[in-house]
Formats: C-alpha cells, structure tokens, sequence
C-alpha cells in the first residue's frame, strides 16, 4: 500500500482523544457584548517633572459577541492586544473606552464595590500555571479562597467542595493538601481551571491556557474544557496563538493585528475562506507536516517583511499595510471599515480577497466617500456613521456576485 502524503489538517490529534470540535450555535444569545473597547496605557516623559507625552494603544476600538454557553478565539501575534483584551473585559483593567456589557449590564465603569458579585460570573485562566499559583498555599486552600471570599458554600463543606473540583478537572481529590510545587505543568494549569470554576461562572476568559504545556498535554487540557463547558454551560473566550488549537474549540474566530480586529467569523470563514492579507499570513505560516519530513520549503508559506509598528504610533489608515502585499494608496489615508461579506464574516480590508484573488479596486469607497486614492469624492454617498458594531446583519455585501446578500 502506498504511503500517504496528505498533510492532516490542524485539530485532528484532538479529535483522536475522542473530542469533537466544539460546534457553533447560531441562535444562541450573547453573554458578553463589547462595543468600541479601548484600552490606552500613558507613556510619560522622563525627569524631575513627567509629561504625557502619548498613549500605547493596546486596544483601540474593538467590538465583538460571545455567545451564551459558546466560544470565542481570539488570535494574533505577540503584542496585539490579545490579552490586554482579556484583562479588560474581566476588569483587571479599567477600559479607557467604551462598553463591556455582561449578561445586559455595561461593567466598563463599575465600581470595586459593584465588581464584587460579578467576580463570582466571570472569572480568568493565567497562561503561565507556575506564576499563577501562590506557592506558599496548598491546592486546597488556592481553590477554597475564592469559596470562602465570596461565601459560596458552608465552611464544613468547603474541604467536600474543593474534593469535588480538583475531581471534576481530573486530580486526586486526596491531594488538596500539597503544594504547587509538587504538580506538574499540566496539573498545575488544572489547578487554575478549578480555581476559575469554583464560583460557576457564566464566562471565563482564558489567556492563552495550554501554551505553556507540552503538546502531549495540551490535548487533555483542551478536551477537559470542552467537557467542562458542556457539562456547566460556560462561555469562553479563548486567547491563543495556536491555531490549530483554536480551531478545535472555537467555532468563531476573531483575529486581531496591532490592536485592531482585521477579521471575525466561523470557523469555515477565517480558516478556509480567509479574506485579509493577515489571516492568510497567519495560516501560512503553521508548518506542514510533508515539509518538515522532505525539508523542502514550504511554497505556500507567506513571509511578511518588516516589523511591527509601535502602538504608541501606529500607521495611518490601516495599521498592517507597512507590511501587506497588497496595500495601496486609499490604505494610508482611510482606515478600513469591519465590512460583513458573509452571513457570519467581517473583514477589515479595502482588498478583501482570496488568496491570489484580490480585487483590482477597493470596495470601500461608496461607503466612506471617497475615490480609489482615499480623496474625499462628492460623486460618492459615503455613509453618514460608519460604525463597526458587535454581531451579524441580516445583509452583507457578496463580493463574489457583486450583490446584496441576505440571510
């Protein structure tokens, strides 16, 4: 028989353990809505008397959903604001702008004493479980904090409860009186999911939760929170950078570049039918099996050049076209629109394409008046408010058939 070539396609080892990709449910209703979120840090001068002198744009102007019991990815490359993202939605950080609405309730502004009950609802998964874990406190006493902080269960049922978590995420509930220090990594990043579901929250926000393991481990992590979100009914929103990890547990995808969403959709849209530059490059860019074995160089692979801009100053127009293939002279002088071309798919691209099918002309232009160049053009209508809202219209511009589409 002969042997086969084909290169398996990214999640399939986590199929292998018996989980099936998580799948999407469209009709399910959003716990968390943010709408134009926003997170600046000060940059101050040095000397005696310190200035602002500008702002890191960590975020700037994001919205998206995550859907009641559902899953979100958010990926991108190291600095664009994955995580900043995380600790602002779960109020580590206080947004610069804009809202966070939680079950109906906008917690952008809320104050410590209203965050309290709500930390019971939402809760987070550190990417690194060795500095996550306070190793002068025993595993029990780690996961009892949060029951005993916000009085979840009777103090003589608070050594039962503990038992039940750490049995829930697959440790020896005899265990609960050892230290971190005596788990491995895996263990000890089960440690902080127990820690994150002592409360039964609604959402739980994960920073990048398996990157610190080994690959033989990730599978079981990722496959212990696929049970936990079937068995609890959690949402999450998952922070990575693996993209095959990502694409077995979330059913939408959001990919985010220099602080900025450049594309969102399913799983379908963003990893078979990509349309920005970007999220081309970043699927490009997993290794293929096939040349790993042979050494060839992988002709599919698309290499960008140069590095990332600074947040403090980041390009006009559209921050990724100092380094896209593509980019043309309306990319420096208008920012892109999140425009929807599918019934579950944005792009944020005057060029938005297949691969090696772009089009000649940006497609921008009616919508914020202007001509090819970015010129302002009165004979275009342009749109009175050009606003990036979370969720899917009903309508969607079909660049294939050059038509209104509609679900």
């Amino acid at each position: 028989m002969a042997e086969s070539t084909e290169v398996p396609t990214p999640g399939t080892a986590f199929d292998e353990l018996g989980h099936a990709a998580t799948q999407l449910d469209p009709e399910a209703p959003p716990i968390l809505t943010v709408r134009h979120l926003k997170q600046y840090f000060p940059v101050k001068s040095s000397g005696l008397i310190r200035r602002k002198v500008g702002d890191v744009k960590a975020v700037d102007d994001i919205s998206f959903q995550v859907p009641q019991g559902g899953s979100l990815g958010l990926v991108g490359e190291s600095g664009c604001g994955k995580s900043t993202t995380g600790r602002a939605i779960t109020r580590l950080y206080t947004p610069t702008e804009g809202s966070v609405e939680f079950d109906g309730n906008d917690i952008a502004n809320y104050s410590a004493r209203q965050l309290k009950p709500l930390r019971s609802e939402i809760q987070m998964i550190f990417q690194d479980p060795y500095s996550s874990l306070n190793p002068r406190h025993t595993v029990g006493s780690i996961i009892a904090a949060p029951l005993r902080i916000h009085d979840m269960v009777p103090k003589d049922q608070t050594l039962k409860r503990v038992q039940e978590l750490l049995e829930i995420v697959g440790l020896n509930p005899e265990h609960y009186n050892r230290y971190p220090n005596e788990f491995s990594g895996g263990q000890r990043q089960r440690i902080g999911i127990a820690r994150a579901l002592a409360l039964q929250p609604k959402l739980i926000v994960a920073d990048e939760p398996v990157s610190a393991l080994d690959v033989s481990i990730q599978a079981q992590v990722v496959n212990l929170l696929q049970d936990i979100q079937r068995d609890f009914g959690v949402a999450f929103l998952f922070i990575a950078h693996d993209l095959a990890v990502v694409r077995h547990f979330c059913p939408e995808v959001a990919v985010m570049y220099l602080g900025k969403i450049v594309e969102i959709g399913d799983r379908e849209s963003i990893y078979e039918n990509a349309h920005h530059p970007y999220t081309q490059a970043l699927l490009s860019a997993v290794p293929e099996v096939k040349s790993a074995v042979t050494g060839e160089p992988d002709a599919g692979r698309i290499r960008l050049e140069g590095d990332v801009p600074s947040p403090i100053d980041p390009p006009s127009g559209c921050r990724f076209r100092t380094r896209c293939p593509i980019a043309q002279e309306i990319c420096a002088t208008q920012e892109p629109p999140l425009l929807q071309i599918g019934q579950r798919h944005k792009v944020a691209c005057h060029f938005p394409g297949r691969r090696g099918d772009v089009p000649t002309r940006p497609v921008t232009t009616r919508m914020l008046g202007v001509d090819d160049t970015g010129a302002p053009d009165p004979g275009m209508s342009g749109a009175e408010k050009m606003v990036d809202e979370p969720g899917y219209a009903d309508t969607w511009l079909d660049l294939d058939r050059n038509t209104v589409g509609r679900a």
